[in-house]
């Protein structure tokens, strides 16, 4: 359970609140989306269209419990209506746990969709949806060694330790995946592969410094601004890995099924 500090201010509070509910509605518009979408891509692609609502679906799920929990854990009341009095009910906010299973579910089938979208010969796309895969896992499980640990020096083992998976999925990414990029059957879908790769890049880069930036929060540091800040991050960073990344994916899948019928419908 998140430690909290009572001395939450309301614009704290509010702005907290808020970045669950920005997060319930983005991530939830993005699910209905994509799900409505299949009938508009050709059936190779649709299953990568599936697993993107399914990534914005069970992050919709966690904003939720996020939500919930949060207005558990405070009591707001307003005197006369004047200044907002924020205070603990003694209900624990409950969310780290809760995140890694998110992450432990999502972060395997970014990688997986993006992989099937690209259309890659079967043996090489069934090889790298494995390695990519088990890679994400293992990074996510590290990190989580790293964040109940106290001692610093154990911390930074971890730490390293989850930066050799975190290592392997970039560097896949960055540079194992160019060859098959540049064989996208036209230079907008290439376009759009490349801007795929490198948004999940960027929204990767945010994971090795979460552990650390969680070890300042249990250290009682800025009090109540640390954990604003990161649930706002969070919910930004969601937005962009999940459901903007789900975009990409939409976008070249269109792309590709337009491409796809256009050359059924030339004239033999």
């Amino acid at each position: 359970m998140a430690p909290l500090a009572g001395d939450w201010s309301y614009a704290e509070w509010n702005a907290t609140y808020n970045a669950f509910s920005f997060g319930i509605a983005a991530m939830g518009s993005a699910t209905i989306f994509f799900w409505l979408q299949l009938a508009n891509v050709s059936k190779s692609y649709r299953t990568a269209l599936i697993i993107a609502g399914i990534v914005t679906c069970i992050t919709t799920y966690r904003n939720f419990g996020y939500y919930n929990s949060w207005v558990e854990a405070f009591k707001v009341v307003t005197n006369d209506g004047g200044d907002y009095t924020v205070t603990l009910t003694g209900t624990p906010f409950l969310y780290e746990y809760r995140d890694r299973g998110d992450w432990m579910l999502t972060l395997p089938l970014l990688l997986i969709e993006l992989i099937l979208v690209m259309k890659l010969p079967h043996e090489e796309t069934v090889s790298l949806c494995w390695k990519l895969g088990v890679a994400s896992v293992l990074m996510v499980a590290l990190g989580h060694f790293l964040e109940i640990q106290d001692d610093l020096p154990v911390l930074w083992i971890w730490w390293f330790l989850a930066m050799i998976p975190f290592c392997y999925v970039v560097r896949t990414l960055v540079v194992g995946l160019n060859e098959a990029t540049s064989k996208q059957p036209t230079p907008a879908a290439a376009s759009l592969v490349s801007a795929a790769r490198y948004v999940t890049v960027v929204s990767w880069l945010a994971y090795p410094f979460v552990g650390l930036a969680w070890q300042a929060m249990r250290g009682g540091l800025a009090g109540p601004a640390v954990l604003m800040y990161e649930q706002i991050g969070y919910s930004l960073v969601d937005v962009w890995a999940k459901a903007f990344f789900g975009v990409l994916i939409w976008a070249i899948a269109s792309e590709k099924s337009a491409v796809e019928e256009s050359g059924r419908l030339l004239p033999h």
